[in-house]
């Protein structure tokens, strides 16, 4: 195991990235880690990005230059109580073939199509988790089921012959459970197959990765509120391949890349884990207070942490050909003075540029590499 700490590029006259236009926002971002999704269209040249603020989400596109083209405001639906219910999270899932909008609040699940425009499915809370917090993440599951509507293998499932299977949709809640939704290609027939059992305190995020259908292969992990994560695998069933304790630490945020576990830690540090066997590799005291949230540019391993320390570092990880460890590398720190940070996101699969959002702060910074 390597520990180290973060540092300033070598030479602070140059600089990976350079502030571009802001795009506003209608309401500041609520202070909440993760409190920012990010949907890159190149098709139509566009990005959408979301923001929880209150009661409500601000959906917004833009152009490539930042300029805003459109704006749309969606609330929690609101069931039986006497306040309106707060939002915890809104979040694009990116399918195949599909891009769901999730939102979801203290009393349950709402799903969208991407725009927002049509909700397809709502998932009440139980009476025992009327204060929950959901996280969520997409996986595929591998099924043998010949009605399951089949998924395109050339992508996620490369090498293997003709698969059947569905989409997966995972929840967390403030109880520690992991729920699994079945989502079909089209319409509003999403199930709740699953629950999971791995933690005691709240889960507090939700990574994946597509497994390329190779066995014993960890293609999700969930964090939660003691530290504490647990590694996954998908199948015709979920399994738990292994437990990584924490030490009373909250984590925030979590990221799962080639067999990486990349965790987020509110002491600041970043945790660099093998998924598998959840051997630790590398400790990076990476800011000095609580990290808020990661990301990761799966194209060329980028890792992009920012914390309420006002700082978003950018990482490069690689493993090593000879030696199989994780080797990390400090590639750009930015510093957003006067804000507290509470989102952050690459905009673009290289992370060539990334976004954030700030609590009492009406508008979304971006930044491009120069």
């Amino acid at each position: 195991m390597v520990a180290a700490d973060s540092e300033r590029p070598k030479d602070p006259a140059v600089r990976m990235f350079r502030r571009e236009r802001s795009v506003p926002l209608r309401g500041s971002a609520a202070a909440l880690c993760n409190n920012l999704s990010v949907l890159q269209l190149p098709a139509r040249n566009l990005m959408h990005f979301a923001v929880v603020h209150g009661p409500s989400a601000q959906l917004l596109s833009a152009a490539p230059e930042g300029v805003p083209l459109a704006q749309r405001q969606l609330h929690a639906k609101e069931g039986a109580g006497v306040s309106p219910p707060l939002i915890t999270q809104v979040h694009w899932c990116v399918l195949p073939f599909r891009v769901l909008l999730v939102l979801t609040s203290h009393r349950g699940i709402q799903m969208y199509e991407s725009d927002g425009s049509i909700m397809v499915y709502w998932h009440a809370l139980d009476s025992g988790d009327t204060s929950s917090v959901f996280l969520f993440h997409t996986q595929y599951r591998l099924c043998l089921l010949e009605e399951l509507l089949p998924v395109a293998t050339s992508s996620v499932w490369e090498g293997q012959e003709v698969i059947q299977g569905v989409l997966v949709l995972a929840a967390g809640t403030w109880t520690g459970r992991v729920l699994v939704f079945d989502i079909p290609a089209k319409g509003p027939n999403i199930v709740l197959s699953e629950e999971l059992a791995g933690h005691q305190t709240a889960v507090t995020d939700i990574a994946t990765e597509p497994a390329q259908g190779q066995d014993s292969v960890a293609d999700m992990v969930t964090a939660d509120d003691s530290g504490l994560l647990c590694v996954w695998r998908s199948g015709s069933e979920f399994t738990l391949l292994t437990r990584i304790p924490g030490f009373g630490i909250p984590c925030p945020s979590v990221q799962l890349w080639q067999g990486i576990i990349a965790a987020g830690y509110g002491n600041g540090q970043i945790r660099l884990y093998e998924a598998t066997t959840g051997t630790l590799h590398v400790q990076i005291n990476a800011h000095a207070r609580a990290i808020c949230a990661l990301d990761l540019a799966p194209e060329m391993g980028k890792l992009l942490s920012a914390s309420e320390d006002t700082f978003v570092h950018i990482w490069k990880l690689r493993r090593s050909p000879e030696s199989g460890y994780i080797e990390v590398e400090h590639c750009h720190g930015e510093c957003v003075s006067d804000i507290q940070v509470c989102g952050a996101r690459f905009c673009d699969p290289s992370g060539s540029s990334f976004a954030v959002t700030g609590y009492d702060l009406a508008e979304i910074l971006r930044y491009s590499s120069v």
